[in-house]
């Protein structure tokens, strides 16, 4: 599908996008532990598709603070309306997509900042599940690899769950984990019709069973059985 170049203004990639990553780690080293494994497996300076698990709000802030670039980010239209969440979506930018509908212009947008170069961080499972478990994943994220040819980098997320800010606020620290994994490279997408709609969703599920790879058991979810390990190599 035709895209337009995609624009970022720059007081949110020189100036917004630094300070709320700045803030976002104190606040981040300050309420919990923070663990990040598999850095080594990031392809710098190049455009890719980072996927996560999406249990609640905290994923994507703790994702974009310790990242080691900038990544452009798609997320639900209504976030942009909701005060105080609304504050870190307008100060970092991004990709807002209308969920339950086909969005061309999020898709355009996505195809467009992917293409310019930037990497890019979703959800498959199109919102937050508010459990650790796994939901089955939208065929989105293989239809957005299908249009660019790009990697994923998988990645697997735990301790974000909708009671960390009752255990942070309350000096727990409790434990935040990044596990990121090797990146991936899906299978063509073949037929036409059912067919290539069964392709698609075979192509999501086969990310979603590779970040249940990197999660533990309670995280996997529907995913549970068949999750892919990730091969056993230092990090």
């Amino acid at each position: 599908m035709p895209v337009e170049e995609y624009h970022l203004a720059w007081w949110r990639r020189w100036l917004a996008r630094p300070l709320v990553r700045v803030v976002l780690r104190l606040v981040f080293y300050i309420l919990a532990q923070i663990r990040i494994s598999g850095r080594n497996n990031i392809p710098l300076h190049t455009p890719y598709i980072v996927v996560i698990n999406h249990i609640s709000l905290f994923e994507a802030p703790f994702v974009g603070a310790f990242w080691p670039e900038q990544l452009e980010a798609i997320g639900a239209s209504d976030i942009w309306d909701r005060p105080g969440q609304n504050i870190l979506a307008v100060l970092w930018g991004g990709i807002p997509v209308h969920r339950g509908d086909f969005d061309r212009a999020a898709v355009s947008g996505v195809l467009s900042a992917l293409r310019g170069g930037s990497p890019l961080l979703i959800a498959p499972e199109g919102g937050r599940s508010h459990a650790p478990g796994l939901r089955k994943a939208k065929p989105g994220i293989s239809y957005i690899a299908e249009q660019t040819g790009l990697p994923i980098i998988p990645v697997g997320i735990t301790g974000t769950t909708d009671d960390f800010w009752q255990k942070a606020s309350k000096g727990k620290r409790p434990p935040l984990e990044m596990r990121i994994g090797e990146p991936l490279c899906l299978p063509p997408v073949t037929g036409i019709g059912a067919e290539r709609r069964e392709s698609r969703q075979r192509n999501a599920d086969l990310v979603m069973h590779i970040i249940a790879g990197l999660l533990p058991e309670e995280y996997r979810g529907v995913y549970s059985e068949n999750a892919i390990p990730p091969e056993e190599k230092a990090v």
